[in-house]
């Protein structure tokens, strides 16, 4: 029986798609193969949880059909009936409403299909979080990474048959790459037309499986990927390396890196979209008087002029110094808000020299 998606992640039933994210980045950091903390059977179960909690519609058939829904498509019951089923998300009264659909339909929808669907194999994606710092963020910056994952068997390329053997067809379902199964529900016993497991709905398989992976045509091993983070990349923001997941059985094609993106923050400046702002603490004299001023920049120090008269609040624009464009049109602007920087200990003529100005109603 599967476990509980929600307390795998530590969350409650009703939590958002945030505090969902946030739980799985969390556990993953965590329990990830590659860390020192690592547990690849942990991870996995995180993985399955989030990646059914994530997706509104299994999360909607996972909550309707309780500890029984698996995930996966074609995934049925464990086990004979509907134990733990909640048809109340079917409607009419606590009874059922087919809408129309008919038998099939409803069927196809729980137990992966009426009618039979071949198995793509495709391998699943992979999802990891990476790390930049704020000046990495405005230059872009490339980024290795090792990941531990299925890549396509050498020994066989990837057909699962030992080389020389012979492709021959498949005996359980005499070549069709379907079966029939019987089963049994509360209402009754149905058919339903099935992927072949044997040759996963090719219809043909080798005479010997590949010594190296078995028959699935993909085995683990680690590899190392060099990533190309673009500039103005925000946090949060997740690039997507096609073809670079998780091999696929039996030749299949290979799922995606989803890779997502973190930002560190820095001491002084802050982003807004592709703003920089910054405070800068100026004396009372420098606003008043006017000052060249050197302040912090990501493209390192810079002067600028203060005029005569500046008040505390005003906002001077530095521009083509703010976050890069990702899109590589161009620079926002950095936004330098000025205010006073009030001494905590004054000498005696700087005392007397304020009592002066506040006489004269400075």
């Amino acid at each position: 029986m599967p476990n509980n998606y929600y307390e795998t992640l530590g969350v409650a039933k009703n939590a958002s798609q945030d505090e969902i994210k946030k739980a799985f980045r969390k556990l993953a950091h965590k329990y990830h193969p590659d860390k020192g903390t690592g547990d690849e059977a942990k991870f996995k179960e995180i993985n399955e949880a989030y990646q059914v909690l994530s997706d509104e519609k299994k999360r909607s058939q996972y909550d309707n059909f309780g500890q029984t829904f698996s995930g996966q498509q074609g995934g049925g019951p464990q086990g004979g009936g509907f134990g733990g089923f909640d048809f109340s998300g079917f409607g009419g009264q606590g009874g059922f409403d087919f809408g129309g659909g008919g038998f099939e339909d409803l069927f196809g929808d729980m137990f992966g299909g009426g009618r039979a669907r071949r198995s793509s194999g495709r391998g699943q994606d992979i999802q990891v979080e990476v790390e930049i710092t704020f000046e990495e963020m405005i230059s872009g910056t490339k980024k290795d990474i090792r990941l531990r994952k299925y890549v396509t068997c050498k020994t066989c390329s990837g057909n699962g048959g030992e080389p020389g053997s012979t492709e021959e067809t498949c005996k359980a379902c005499n070549g069709n790459g379907q079966v029939r199964k019987m089963m049994q529900t509360v209402l009754g016993a149905f058919q339903q037309v099935v992927t072949c497991d044997d040759c996963h709905g090719k219809g043909k398989k080798h005479s010997k499986n590949c010594h190296t992976c078995h028959g699935q045509g993909r085995v683990q091993e680690e590899e190392s990927i060099t990533l190309d983070i673009p500039a103005g990349i925000d946090t949060g923001q997740a690039l997507s390396l096609q073809g670079k997941g998780h091999a696929g059985e039996n030749g299949a094609s290979s799922g995606d890196l989803i890779v997502e993106v973190y930002v560190k923050k820095h001491a002084r400046l802050v982003r807004r979209g592709e703003q920089i702002l910054s405070e800068e603490k100026l004396s009372f004299a420098d606003m008043a008087l006017g000052a060249s001023v050197s302040l912090e920049t990501v493209d390192g120090p810079m002067t600028i002029k203060i005029p005569a008269g500046t008040q505390p609040g005003e906002v001077f624009r530095i521009r083509g110094k703010g976050v890069p464009n990702i899109h590589g049109r161009g620079r926002g602007d950095h936004l330098v808000t000025v205010t006073i920087a009030v001494p905590k200990k004054l000498s005696k003529s700087t005392k007397k020299a304020l009592e002066e100005l506040r006489k004269e109603g400075v």
